[in-house]
């Protein structure tokens, strides 16, 4: 079940927390993609407050948001960037992304298995992918007080398999959200400590987001024909037409 876009909207821009885990995630995502000029980068699901890096350094930024979460005007101040589409049907041409950013868009999908097809559909052969999903072993899966508490959560080996599943190679893993989800003001004093050591100590499981960055694979044309020739074929009727004389 999708987020209502004004719930993940009043998270990301309007609480404490939610600019936190803005930024620590945000941050992650620049440094797997420090420069995008002249790519196509898109987003699916809520990932506006990860595409903001990208306006006029990319090519093109496109906010894709589905129907059943809503679609909000974006970026504040300037030309709308966000198109509302149907979570499997998305209003790009096959081929057309080079970048491409999924977050609160897999893990709260009815339809992951279709949510997947179309992300290889307008994905660039090669083009690169970051799939943003809650931990299942993390603390904010389990609150759901965030938008981090809701969907299905996932482990990095099933992440990864489903991944592979509909050719998309992973290249790297990392792990965002260290600090815990909570609003006291210790915790959110020291968040920022808590991301930095994080990285240092487990960039791979251990926080409360799973980051997993693919290539897409184009599979080699299958070859006609037989793969190499027949240096001596075989005949039918080899061993009938001249049968071998008996002894006498």
């Amino acid at each position: 079940m999708h987020l209502d876009v004004l719930d993940l909207r009043s998270f990301y821009y309007r609480t404490g927390l939610g600019r936190a885990a803005q930024r620590a995630i945000r941050d992650q995502v620049r440094t797997c993609w420090p420069d995008t000029g002249g790519l196509s980068v898109v987003g699916f699901g809520f990932a506006v407050p990860l595409l903001r890096p990208f306006l006029g350094e990319a090519e093109r930024v496109i906010a894709l948001m589905p129907g059943q979460q809503g679609v909000m005007p974006w970026p504040q101040g300037g030309p709308n960037l966000s198109v509302l589409c149907h979570e499997t049907l998305w209003p790009l041409e096959s081929g057309s992304a080079d970048r491409l950013v999924l977050m609160h868009g897999l893990e709260t999908s009815e339809d992951p298995f279709a949510v997947l097809e179309e992300c290889y559909r307008v994905l660039a052969p090669q083009g690169r992918a970051l799939f943003i999903v809650p931990n299942r072993a993390g603390l904010w899966a389990r609150r759901d007080a965030t938008p981090f508490g809701f969907g299905r959560p996932y482990s990095l080996v099933q992440l990864e398999n489903q991944l592979k599943s509909h050719d998309f190679e992973p290249r790297r893993h990392m792990a965002a959200l260290f600090q815990p989800p909570s609003k006291k003001p210790f915790w959110m004093k020291t968040g920022a400590m808590w991301e930095k050591v994080g990285r240092r100590v487990s960039n791979g499981i251990a926080g409360g987001v799973l980051n997993s960055e693919v290539v897409k694979q184009v599979p080699a044309p299958p070859r006609r024909g037989l793969p190499e020739a027949v240096r001596k074929p075989l005949r039918v009727l080899d061993g009938i037409a001249q049968p071998a004389p008996k002894p006498v």
